[in-house]
């Protein structure tokens, strides 16, 4: 593991927490008690992140049982991390070698359900600026409104598109909400092209394959990412990130093909991909 990838919402007191998810998970967390008596707005399962403040979220205990399909790794209750809160762990191990890639979830789709855009991205930003560690700092969404708001606030911030095959539109009337006015038709539905027309990309990460779980070895899958993709974006200058791969033959496919970098839930896998094709590993740093 080189990069720790970095899940974020923006709370209604605008505080930066560490989630994937824009709603309140009750998979993950559960409710203790109101942040305050009477509190109208307990139980805070259910509720969206932008509508709780950062005291409401952290009465949350989360972690207390292992979400569905990650079983085998160990549950942890912990309040919801602040964004300053791992920015504050990197210093304290002194990770200057581990690359910070945090991504702001904005909603395009759906926009009343998480911090407005610009908010949100400043405020992100204002965090990364503030804990000194932005030379550690990428910066991806699937909101590429909120990559363009994030390129000018901020033009020196290295950005990663991220996009699904559906989030595109290609052959749909218009543009898409997630691609901040492109219109991936007028690129010929071309992902890598769409992309790099955004000032400050530069990395693409795209689904692996579809469908969006599947396995190499699943009759009805085929990989998202092909050769050509690679080769047109190093052709750029752009690196290829796919997400989020957890099966040891497909990383083995996508790490063939030349990709830069993967995400996944399972780095120990992925190391163990590396070794077996003599890659150079990234350092381990210990787990306490």
């Amino acid at each position: 593991m080189s990069t720790l990838e970095i899940d974020t919402q923006v709370t209604e007191d605008g505080k930066v927490v560490v989630t994937h998810d824009r709603k309140i998970n009750g998979t993950v967390c559960r409710d203790t008690a109101p942040a305050f008596t009477g509190d109208p707005q307990f139980p805070y399962v259910g509720k969206f992140i932008t509508h709780l403040t950062l005291a409401q979220v952290k009465s949350l205990e989360c972690g207390y049982q292992p979400k569905p399909g990650f079983e085998r790794q160990k549950a942890t209750i912990a309040p919801m991390l602040e964004l300053k809160d791992v920015f504050a762990l990197v210093k304290q191990r002194k990770a200057r070698q581990v690359m910070m890639n945090i991504e702001t979830k904005v909603e395009a789709g759906a926009p009343q359900e998480t911090a407005p855009r610009e908010v949100f991205v400043r405020t992100v930003n204002d965090e990364i600026v503030k804990s000194g560690l932005q030379r550690q700092v990428t910066v991806q969404s699937f909101d590429w409104g909120a990559l363009m708001e994030m390129h000018r606030i901020n033009p020196r911030m290295p950005l990663v598109a991220l996009t699904n095959h559906d989030f595109l539109q290609v052959g749909e009337e218009g543009a898409s909400p997630w691609l901040g006015g492109i219109d991936a038709d007028d690129f010929g539905g071309d992902f890598v092209k769409a992309a790099a027309s955004i000032e400050g990309v530069t990395a693409l990460s795209s689904v692996y394959g579809m469908p969006q779980n599947g396995k190499i070895s699943d009759p009805n899958f085929s990989l998202y990412v092909t050769p050509a993709m690679v080769a047109e974006a190093h052709a750029r200058g752009l690196r290829v990130i796919p997400w989020t791969c957890d099966d040891r033959d497909t990383m083995a496919a996508l790490v063939d093909m030349g990709i830069d970098g993967l995400i996944t839930d399972y780095p120990d896998v992925l190391r163990e991909v590396m070794a077996e094709r003599g890659m150079r590993l990234p350092k381990a740093y210990p787990g306490r």
